[in-house]
């Protein structure tokens, strides 16, 4: 039910400085699920998982993502000249997990196929962005990378999601189902 203009849940809001309620307030936008690649300047693959991935321009074609400033991965990917965004689908929850955590070989088992500029792209994703780096800035405790989107390719599938802390699944509503969900959603709430 919505929040009355005489009791709204801003009106005693925390202070933004307490960094667990604005996570937990930016947790409710569910956001798609990559795994950005790039390579060593010796040839290494590098890779992690990120949520923060978005589009910023589609002429050119441009996209951003983030990463915080105590990743150990940062010195590669701010020397990084490439790096590929791989959309994860609903079924790589492992491959997520597994590229959010500190393990020696990330890639060890994983599907991987050379792209431009031998960047790895990941078997098994929903789509592929393969980018060049144009910017990168400091803001917050994290750096922005802009990349210009030189090839990219997509296949059907759901997409994996992350929201309020957690891993989720897509589910697409038909017209009809959207509308008897929503009855029945104000119906629970009346009689609640």
């Amino acid at each position: 039910m919505p929040a009355s203009a005489a009791n709204h849940p801003l009106d005693n809001a925390p202070a933004v400085t307490d960094k667990r309620h604005v996570r937990d307030c930016l947790g409710m936008f569910a956001t798609g699920v990559t795994i950005v690649t790039t390579r060593t300047s010796v040839g290494e693959r590098v890779g992690l998982t990120a949520s923060s991935f978005n589009t910023l321009s589609l002429g050119p074609p441009l996209v951003l993502w983030s990463l915080g400033l105590g990743s150990n991965s940062l010195e590669v990917f701010r020397s990084a000249k490439h790096f590929v965004v791989n959309v994860l689908e609903s079924h790589q929850l492992a491959l997520a997990r597994r590229f959010s955590q500190k393990i020696p070989d990330r890639f060890a088992d994983v599907g991987v196929r050379e792209g431009l500029h031998e960047m790895p792209l990941l078997d098994g994703a929903l789509a592929w962005f393969e980018c060049e780096t144009r910017a990168m800035h400091d803001f917050g405790d994290h750096v922005l990378f802009i990349g210009e989107v030189i090839r990219c390719a997509k296949v059907d599938g759901s997409p994996l999601l992350f929201r309020k802390g957690e891993f989720a699944i897509s589910q697409s509503f038909d017209d009809d189902a959207l509308a008897i969900s929503l009855a029945q959603r104000a119906s629970s709430q009346r009689a609640g």
